[in-house]
């Protein structure tokens, strides 16, 4: 299950280690086709690496900070510097390339 990110947990969990963090919101349509691959990759990666999300309308001092502009947007972070920043739906497939390739 992805980590539900907020201003209170969002440092602790990027800060070491490989994250992904996938930032959303419940009325965005893509969004909605993201989730599912999101919460996939979240379970089938276990310890390797974290996954997390941000709803953007709940978090926005969040979305300020990295700047962002369209929905959804992920970024992968390594021991808390971002390393990839991907606009836009992505495939499974692509996304579990970039995690591994930051591992």
């Amino acid at each position: 299950m992805a980590i539900t990110l907020n201003k209170d947990n969002f440092e602790a969990t990027i800060s070491s280690g490989v994250a992904l963090v996938d930032f959303w919101a419940s009325w965005c349509r893509p969004c909605k086709m993201q989730l599912p691959i999101v919460e996939e990759l979240s379970n089938e990666l276990g310890e390797k690496a974290k996954v997390g999300k941000v709803n953007v309308d709940e978090q926005l001092e969040l979305a300020q900070q990295f700047g962002i502009q369209s929905i959804p947007t992920l970024i992968l972070f390594k021991d808390g510097k971002p390393l990839e920043v991907m606009v836009g739906p992505q495939s499974k497939e692509t996304l579990y390339e970039k995690i591994n390739g930051a591992l």
